[in-house]
């Protein structure tokens, strides 16, 4: 039995490296949870049947091809020493922290993993004097091959195969059970992946615009024949003048940073100016703020994520004097990218698309001016 989940583990392990070179990058940098369950195939040392447990561990996205899991398992199995009368049970704590190398981050996420940690093997087998509570505290070390799969951008699951290695110090001298030493068991994990590092959406508050009162047209006035005058020299008309301001983007990475919606100490500077800009011209009945992302992600989770980043550059504005009534926040998510960057991955792939992680301050005239400031 061992010897077959070892060689479904070799088989998966260059199955996922095929695998690698096609899966697209989607690095969120998210903290998680995994509560599961686990099946254990026992060292034969042990003279034990295959058993079972549970396990809880907290992970984190560390890099776009690195993830760290810690936590605690337990797993116990009856004893099958084949000897009448003996009963019991083999029972093993661990504590470790596992090494996830992960060869994507799409929804279908295969890695590899490696760990060390501490783990208490216990033997207690009933009517078998010399291996009653027979317990040691030692090292743990495993590797195994393992897959998330996300089904939203906060749930999904994940199923790893690992072999490990602890110490035990059950012996029964004058019979055949020697287990004084370094033990082998082999545990295929299920559980679930409950992801809480993620930003959570605000709700998007659309500005309501007063009615304008019904136009009520003047009563008619008679107006004396004016005196005629002198006719004057042609007065030649000036060029038709343009506003200074149109549009003004900024990024971004500097506003927020990478996959955050909260202002960071650079964006002070860079909104002080759009202030000002908008106080010179008030000319602009209508200011559009578009906030745009890239491609890394889902759909659903980068259009929640552009439209809280214009949200908040709108209340910026708002709370620096610039009229709530002339502003609209609009997210684009990743619709209108700037990049595509295609055949990248990795780091170099966020990199490459940060011209398109981006806001638009967007002027727009709704009235005709007499005259330009």
């Amino acid at each position: 039995m061992k010897k077959n989940l070892i060689s479904l583990a070799v088989a998966a392990s260059l199955g996922l490296a095929a695998f690698s070179a096609s899966a697209e990058d989607m690095y969120r940098g998210a903290w998680y949870a995994v509560p599961g369950v686990s099946y254990m195939d026992t060292d034969s040392d042990l003279d034990a049947n295959n058993g079972g447990g549970a396990f809880i561990k907290l992970g984190k996205e560390l890099s776009p091809s690195w993830d760290i899991q810690g936590g605690l398992g337990y797993n116990r199995a009856s004893e099958d020493t084949g000897i009448a009368g003996v009963g019991g049970r083999y029972k093993q704590t661990t504590l470790g922290i596992d090494a996830l190398y992960m060869f994507s981050r799409d929804k279908f996420r295969p890695f590899l993993l490696a760990g060390l940690g501490a783990a208490r093997n216990n033997v207690d087998y009933s009517n078998f004097a010399q291996l009653q509570d027979r317990s040691k505290t030692s090292w743990l070390a495993n590797v195994g091959v393992g897959a998330q799969y996300l089904i939203n951008d906060t749930f999904g699951l994940q199923a790893d195969l690992r072999h490990q290695w602890t110490r035990s110090n059950a012996k029964a001298p004058t019979t055949n059970f020697d287990a004084d030493g370094t033990i082998g068991n082999t545990l295929l994990s299920l559980g679930g992946i409950f992801r809480f590092g993620a930003p959570v959406a605000v709700p998007v508050v659309a500005a309501v615009e007063p009615e304008p009162a019904p136009y009520v047209a003047p009563a008619p006035v008679a107006v004396p024949e004016p005196t005629p005058e002198p006719t004057p020299a042609p007065v030649v008309a000036p060029e038709a003048c343009q506003p200074k301001f149109e549009t003004i983007t900024l990024s971004a990475e500097r506003l927020f940073g990478f996959d955050k919606f909260k202002l960071n100490g650079d964006a002070v500077a860079e909104l002080d100016d759009v202030v000002a800009t908008l106080k010179e011209h008030p000319e602009f009945d209508v200011v559009l703020v578009i906030g745009h992302t890239d491609r890394i992600g889902s759909e659903k989770y980068n259009q929640k994520l552009s439209e809280q980043r214009a949200n908040v550059i709108k209340q910026h504005l708002v709370s620096h004097g610039i009229e709530a009534s002339r502003l609209r926040a609009i997210g684009k998510g990743e619709s209108q990218p700037v990049v595509e960057c295609k055949g990248i991955k990795g780091k170099a792939l966020i990199e490459c698309l940060e011209p398109n992680r981006r806001v638009v301050i967007e002027g727009q005239r709704l009235h005709s001016l007499n005259e330009c400031k």
